[in-house]
């Protein structure tokens, strides 16, 4: 369980154990990723929160890249010289021949 995090490169950063109703609370969060926290009664159960709501982060970003890349995608060229600044967009051409 604890590797996993290793092997995404991200460093789990513990809380001092506390104990509420004579019971042991493990409390942390990524370093890398501060919005992700979890807590526990055990090291086990704090790491399996850990992994829980990293993987749901993830999801949460491939369904946002992949909205973007429908979005954009879907731009005519008309759209797309609406916001044109002079930049030249890789790939992109008005289909002259070279």
């Amino acid at each position: 369980m604890f590797e996993i995090f290793a092997e995404l490169n991200l460093h789990v950063t513990e809380m001092p154990v506390e104990l509420e109703e004579n019971r042991p609370v493990y409390r942390g969060f990524l370093r890398e990723l501060p919005q992700i926290a979890g807590q526990g009664h055990s090291r086990q159960a704090l790491y399996r929160e850990l992994a829980e709501k990293y993987a749901a982060y993830r999801q949460r970003l491939e369904e946002q890249s992949s909205e973007e890349a429908q979005t954009t995608s879907l731009l005519s060229a008309e759209q797309l010289l609406k916001y044109y600044d002079g930049e030249t967009f890789d790939g992109f051409s008005f289909g002259e021949k070279e």
